[in-house]
Formats: C-alpha cells, sequence, structure tokens
C-alpha cells in the first residue's frame, strides 16, 4: 500500500497486487477500492492489480474534480504519478465513465479498456434515483447511501443467497468510510455527464460488460439516457457480454463471471 500525490494537489492511496500486466481498476461511486474486494483475488493470478481510491472516497484526500472528464484527468495523473507508461483499465459503474472519457482523452496511457454497467448519459429516472441517494447522504448519512444503492443494485435473486446480510453490512462500511460531500459532488458529475461524444473517440480495444437485470443502469433506457444499447452502435468493434442472473453490481454478485470474461478478453490477441 502506498500513495502519491497528485499535481492538483489531492493524495491518492493505491496498493498493487500481483504480477504481470497492468490492471487499473477504477471503483463506482460511494464505493472506494472495496468495490473490487471479490474481483482482486480472482485476477491476482493473472495481473498486477492496482486498487485506488479516487479523491474523497476511502483513504484518498482532496475532492474529485467537478465533472467526469476532470476525474479521468486526475486518474491520468495518478497512472503516471505510480510510476506507470500505460495500463489497461477495469471501470465499473461510475468507474466505467471515469474510464470512457480517460481512454478518449488520454488514449496514450490505456491499453486495453473493459466497462462495466454504465449508463454514457443518465436518463430521468436514473436521476431520480439518485437524487433520492443525495438526500439520504444528506440527511442521513452514508450507511443509508449503502441501504437505498443495495435496493437498485442487486437482482433479486441476490438476496436469497446466505451471503447477502454480510454484504450489505460491508457495504455500509465500505460505504461510511466516504465524505457526504465527495459522494455528491461525484454524483452530481455524474448527472452533468454526457460520454456519448467521447465513446466514438476511443482508440482501444473494448470490452462492454452488462448484468441482465440491471435495473439502475439498464442496457436500454428511454430516450433520455445512454445505455449499452446505444454504446455499442457507437463503439461497433467493442465486444459485449451481458451476464445472466446479474444486477448492477456485476463485481459483487458474479465475480468469477466478470473475472473470466476479463481473463479470456486481456488475452485475446
Amino acid at each position: 500500500m502506498a500513495t502519491v500525490d497528485l499535481p492538483t494537489g489531492e493524495t491518492i492511496w493505491y496498493r498493487k497486487l500481483g504480477s504481470g500486466a497492468p490492471l487499473l481498476q477504477i471503483h463506482g461511486s460511494a464505493f472506494g477500492h472495496r468495490n473490487f474486494e471479490k474481483m482482486t483475488p480472482l485476477m491476482e493470478p493473472h495481473f498486477e492489480v492496482i486498487d485506488f481510491d479516487l479523491p474523497g472516497y476511502g483513504e484518498s484526500k482532496g475532492l474529485p474534480a467537478p465533472d467526469i472528464a476532470g476525474i479521468a484527468d486526475q486518474v491520468f495523473h495518478f497512472i503516471r504519478a505510480a510510476g506507470y507508461e500505460k495500463v489497461s483499465v477495469h471501470g465499473t459503474s461510475f468507474g466505467a465513465m471515469v474510464g470512457l472519457a480517460l481512454a478518449a482523452k488520454h488514449p496514450e496511457a490505456v491499453d486495453k479498456l473493459i466497462l462495466s454497467c454504465f449508463l454514457a448519459r443518465y436518463d430521468n429516472a436514473a436521476r431520480m434515483m439518485r437524487a433520492t441517494w443525495k438526500r439520504a447522504a444528506r440527511e442521513i448519512g452514508m450507511d443509508a447511501v449503502a441501504d437505498l444503492t443495495s435496493v437498485a443494485g442487486f437482482a433479486r435473486s441476490f438476496y436469497e443467497r446466505p451471503e447477502a446480510e454480510a454484504q450489505f453490512a460491508s457495504m455500509r462500511e465500505a460505504f461510511c468510510k466516504n465524505t457526504p460531500e465527495a459522494f455528491i459532488a461525484g454524483t452530481e458529475a455524474i448527472e452533468r455527464t454526457d460520454l456519448t461524444p467521447f465513446a466514438p473517440m476511443v482508440k482501444a480495444k473494448t470490452l462492454l460488460v452488462a448484468g441482465a437485470d440491471d435495473n439502475m443502469t439498464p442496457f436500454n433506457p428511454p430516450a433520455s439516457g445512454a445505455g449499452f444499447e446505444q454504446i455499442r452502435k457507437m463503439m461497433p468493434d467493442a465486444q459485449l457480454i451481458i451476464v445472466p442472473d446479474c444486477g448492477h453490481y456485476l463485481v459483487i454478485e458474479q465475480p468469477q463471471a466478470a473475472s473470466d470474461a476479463i481473463v479470456a478478453f486481456m488475452a485475446a490477441p
């Protein structure tokens, strides 16, 4: 575990596990690096996995930039500060939005790109959902945000699993390590974002991974939004995998399936 300082003043906490080609994982909103606590052990035998906390999350200091493009710049500066010339990137949810912007703005730093469970532009229903989370963050706290996002994020079948309650407790603990201010700032950055102009700019070989039962960031949202149905038309060379019996929290619900897909994608010529 280590920290690096960015040129803009933020301090980023990160850790490296495993060996091989470097794979940077960008977490979703409110999770911090613990978003990948089930995925990373499956990835370590194949890659040098770099898990980190964005500014304002987990152990990192400072605030995220006010928009997704600015957060992508912060991640680019982190890549350089950590001593990497080029990495492959795996982003999920909010982290996938950052990863897409990073690959479009800084192609020289991104080898291969994996994006899971996200919207390039939020539809009106997603904005309403996020409004309730921001209110909970302001008025109750991040443990309430964890519960609200669990309701929206997991497939109904996940609640039948014996490990479900332990997972919800782990999420509350992870969410409470983040400041409400960072979560709200990140959410408002999402709400202002339309990444559809960035998608055609991506040159990196790309894998899109969707959960079949994702209600939070659906595959084909109404006209006000842009999901994988629209994104794959903008990125016709991208590979698409849809994981069955899986909601938004792909990396938690189906870590083995997600890991298998990423390993196969990364190994392909």
